[in-house]
């Protein structure tokens, strides 16, 4: 018991008293009631919009509780302001990252914490030094004095892993932090997630990732519609349980329910490469084909040339050289703008800096690229495009209460199904979707694939990149392996094993099979 006559446990370094948050009417958080502990990594699940975001940000005082109350240490405390919550020793990674690209990756991790040497201002040096020793320990391969604009988004997710080390937090909170890393970087950051328990520090660990959460919580607290459902040692259950206490079922189908009917070729890109501008291909010479009502998946790891080669495709690369066709007819359109006239849309693995406008509500973002099918004349018809966006919010069963709010309000994984149906609006033949299950829990994602499937089914031609093997085994029609820019391998679904996929990847065999040809 303490001074304020609180019951303490020495074990827990924080709790959550019936805590609640409202905004605008709509309740994100219902009087949840959650314990941290010291030394051990505190797994949060639950579907997108189920409100977990939002409990992180209560406790790091990016946002205030409507009621409720926080204990830290056994009193009562309120945090105004991230500072303040980071002065009490808690430090959060972001789910979507909170960088400033035109800065340097040290500058980055000291943002409004810089080292100074007195009258002189900012010690350069001394942060190169530290922030270096975060990324030594995170095996980042950066060095801290790179621009962040210059990094994959892989590498800037760790550049904000090592900011959230560098406050020497006491809890520190990950939200998605593998979003976007190789395998092998993730073992890296969970021997790192290790090293903290030890020291004693209380981890909040969030991901979709189920397999993930298994192997590195020690206890766990499911969510679902703000309220929390399930709370449990993470060494007594199953992912089973995980997905029922998540979605009410333990469903997890991604595959086809039946053979596809596949048409003509409805895409083919020839000899398509990109220069790096540190030298040498970011996408070398890579041929490949898509027939109307397929899916092909890209499969590769980080550095591979996915999101590269879907640029190239999509326009974003002016010095790009090769051809694209669609529907047989070349493409020599240069330009984003005229590619999605003419049937290219692209679903981009960023989807807060390249897919989303924040400050526009989610109806405008909807919209965005679809306007010229509402306007006549000088003017947009608002009932026209009002029924458009009412459909394809249900249609890929977004959570949107009000389209007017600000597209910020929404959780990460219908964030990401606003900037599919911003593609789909567009009327696409061909349908470009980088890592489109990227912060998406098991029910959304279930919503993304089926809407894959039935597209297919409709007769558009589907490429997705990803580097989750079984995403790929289930979805594809055929799978393409990409490996340091280079096609190395395409497989036929059927017969294909997660082994030959990975050999392909990591060896980069330059002979291609395709036994669907």
């Amino acid at each position: 018991m303490t001074a304020t006559g609180i019951e303490h446990n020495p074990e827990v370094i924080l709790r959550l008293d019936d805590v609640s948050k409202v905004y605008s009417g709509i309740v994100a958080v219902k009087r949840a009631n959650l314990e941290l502990r010291r030394g051990a990594v505190n797994v949060l699940v639950g579907e997108n919009g189920a409100g977990k975001s939002t409990l992180m940000k209560i406790i790091a005082g990016v946002e205030r509780p409507t009621l409720g109350r926080i204990i830290l240490d056994g009193e009562p405390v309120f945090f105004s302001s991230p500072a303040e919550a980071q002065a009490h020793g808690i430090g959060m990674i972001f789910q979507e990252l909170n960088l400033f690209s035109n800065m340097s990756v040290a500058e980055n991790i000291f943002a409004t914490r810089e080292i100074t040497r007195g009258l002189r201002g900012i010690d350069h040096a001394e942060q190169v030094a530290k922030a270096n020793g975060f990324l030594k320990r995170l095996d980042a391969g950066i060095s801290a004095e790179t621009m962040v604009e210059d990094l994959p988004i892989g590498q800037q997710q760790l550049v904000e892993i090592a900011k959230a080390m560098s406050l020497n937090a006491r809890i520190l909170i990950m939200d998605e932090p593998t979003s976007a890393l190789s395998a092998a970087e993730v073992e890296i950051l969970f021997k790192v997630i290790n090293e903290l328990k030890a020291q004693g520090v209380a981890i909040v660990y969030i991901s979709h990732r189920l397999e993930e959460l298994m192997r590195i919580g020690d206890y766990i607290t499911v969510l679902r519609d703000g309220q929390i459902t399930g709370q449990a040692m993470v060494k007594d259950i199953d992912t089973k349980w995980i997905v029922r206490s998540m979605i009410g079922s333990d469903a997890k189908d991604f595959a086809r329910a039946v053979d596809p009917t596949i048409g003509d070729e409805a895409f083919r890109a020839e000899g398509v490469s990109l220069a790096r501008r540190t030298g040498g291909l970011a996408v070398d010479d890579v041929t490949l084909s898509v027939r109307a009502g397929e899916i092909l998946g890209i499969y590769g790891l980080m550095g591979a040339g996915r999101s590269e080669f879907f640029e190239c495709v999509m326009g974003r690369h002016r010095h790009a050289t090769g051809k694209i066709f669609i529907n047989g007819r070349e493409v020599r359109e240069r330009d984003t703008t005229r590619r999605i006239r003419r049937g290219l849309a692209l679903i981009p693995e960023d989807r807060q800096r390249e897919g989303l406008v924040p400050v526009l509500s989610i109806a405008s973002n909807l919209t965005l690229a679809s306007l010229r099918r509402f306007v006549r004349v000088f003017h947009v018809v608002e009932s026209a495009e009002k029924r458009a966006i009412k459909a394809i919010i249900q249609d890929l069963s977004i959570k949107a209460p009000n389209p007017d709010f600000e597209v910020t309000s929404m959780s990460g994984g219908n964030q990401q199904k606003v900037v599919i149906g911003k593609a789909l609006m567009t009327y696409p033949k061909v349908l470009l979707m980088d890592e489109p299950s990227r912060g998406i829990d098991v029910g959304a994602k279930a919503d993304v694939f089926r809407t894959m499937r039935r597209l297919a089914g409709s007769g558009l031609a589907i490429l997705f990149s990803t580097s989750d093997l079984e995403e790929v085994m289930a979805l594809s029609d055929r799978i393409a392996v990409l490996s340091n820019g280079k096609l190395v391998a395409v497989f036929d679904r059927h017969g294909v094993t997660e082994e030959a996929i990975v050999a392909a990847s990591a060896k980069g065999h330059t002979q291609k099979r395709d036994h669907a040809s």
